[in-house]
């Protein structure tokens, strides 16, 4: 019979030595996957949200101008979303609907990925090995992904406001940086940051954590399809536009004031109540209709795309 061949050291050890060789190289195998997974996640993430920004970015731009605008004795000047889009167009030209697009992208792909890629982790440690998650579980877990995701990337969403509040010229990312950091620090770019993080915890809880539950519902029906993905995405855009709006005002406000010399507000508690009184509770909802378009559409774009994209990699 022939023999198997050994190295040297295997030869002359006993069995359970043997074993406590072979123990590194099982150990690396078991953990190649999960380090595998957060790539995929990772960058299907990414690509998904760059091509999901890129096709929402004018809904985005018209929201900022709504949600900046003052109304004074004659009205406000815009009047609706298609109103402010005809708007810019007519008198900045189309390409204006796009303005932001760099540091949009900057912080879109590289906040999304990051929330996607700690979102499981979160939710898999607060449920605890072998159980199924509640709608509430996914909530906290996806709020969580979203609040540390945009906490990091803040400073880019700081220039993007400033960039897409911006009538009379074309700004461009690098400048707008520097004049934040020349007049308020590296502070300066996370300005808002509060409204933000709360806004994100907001917008995840809802986008992840609906999204999550609702296809876990819909998949005993339609499997785990395209149509199981739009279906789950609608709904959390919808749950995601209505429970974030106040928060992203009131982050837009301040963001809008970073490294001015005319700041209106000292705060988010001022930035707040100053709204309420000089221009009532819905001011709160301003750019709603624009915000769920956006969040509607956003959503079924990538969350799509994302599991296409996933499924592909794997």
């Amino acid at each position: 019979h022939p023999q198997t061949l050994q190295s040297p050291a295997m030869a002359t050890t006993t069995a359970p030595q043997r074993q406590a060789l072979m123990a590194p190289s099982v150990a690396a195998v078991s953990t190649a996957p999960a380090a595998g997974d957060l790539a995929v996640r990772a960058l299907s993430s990414g690509l998904a949200a760059g091509a999901a920004e890129c096709m929402t970015l004018p809904t985005d731009v018209a929201k900022v101008r709504l949600q900046v605008q003052r109304i004074g004795p004659e009205g406000p000047q815009y009047k609706g979303l298609f109103d402010c889009a005809s708007k810019i167009v007519a008198q900045e030209g189309p390409a204006s609907l796009w303005k932001g697009l760099a540091p949009a992208l900057v912080r879109q792909v590289n906040y999304t990925a990051t929330a996607l890629v700690v979102y499981e982790p979160i939710r898999d440690t607060v449920v605890g090995e072998g159980n199924t998650p509640s709608y509430f579980q996914r909530l906290f877990a996806g709020g969580s992904a979203g609040a540390f995701g945009i906490a990091v990337w803040n400073p880019a969403e700081v220039v993007k406001t400033q960039i897409q509040t911006e009538r009379t010229k074309r700004l461009k990312m690098i400048p707008v940086a520097k004049g934040v950091f020349r007049t308020e620090g590296i502070l300066g770019f996370w300005a808002g940051v509060g409204p933000n993080v709360a806004r994100s915890f907001l917008v995840n809880a809802a986008e992840l954590g609906t999204y999550d539950e609702a296809k876990h519902r819909l998949k005993p029906y339609l499997g785990d399809t395209v149509f199981t993905h739009m279906g789950a995405s609608g709904v959390a855009g919808f749950v995601s536009a209505c429970t974030s709006t106040p928060a992203d005002v009131v982050k837009t406000r301040l963001m809008d004031g970073a490294g001015r010399a005319d700041k209106q507000y000292s705060g988010v508690v001022n930035a707040f109540t100053t709204i309420l009184r000089e221009e009532g509770a819905t001011a709160l909802y301003k750019g709603f209709v624009p915000i769920v378009t956006r969040k509607v559409i956003w959503c079924g774009l990538f969350f799509t795309m994302y599991e296409q994209i996933k499924a592909s990699l794997r």
